[in-house]
């Protein structure tokens, strides 16, 4: 069938002949939660990356609502509460994770979070100011 593109969970090349291009994206699809969830196959230099998506999708969220309160475009939490329909308390638990260090922000992204690291662990738990002691917090996870 012209046209069709294979997902080979693997990441093993797929063979065929004639006139086709055939394109290779190494991924794996696993189950979460009830839900199919497509991951980036390890590479080299990343080899235990593996994204959490509750995580990113609040870390988005928060960094969102944090430039429109910066932009003068809402006056609180609680009128992005209002506006969202959803709890002032978690508005505010969010947007606390626009002040975690620039670097553990970077290894969220990357898929890089302490394997025990939850985003109900991140909500319920107020993360020191300081850079350094915030990645103090983070090592410590999985040891």
């Amino acid at each position: 069938m012209p046209g069709v593109t294979t997902i080979i969970q693997t990441g093993a090349a797929v063979q065929q002949q004639g006139a086709k291009l055939t394109t290779l994206i190494p991924l794996h699809v696993r189950r979460s939660g009830g839900r199919k969830v497509v991951i980036p196959a390890a590479t080299s230099s990343d080899s235990a990356a593996e994204h959490h998506t509750p995580i990113l999708t609040a870390l988005s969220r928060a960094f969102h609502w944090q430039r429109l309160l910066d932009e003068g475009r809402v006056s609180s939490g609680a009128e992005i509460a209002r506006q969202e329909g959803l709890n002032q308390s978690s508005v505010n638990e969010l947007l606390r994770l626009t002040l975690l260090s620039p670097q553990i922000v970077r290894a969220l992204l990357a898929g890089r979070q302490p394997k025990t690291l939850t985003l109900r662990w991140l909500k319920n738990h107020e993360l020191p100011a300081d850079w350094d002691a915030q990645r103090e917090v983070f090592d410590a996870f999985d040891r």
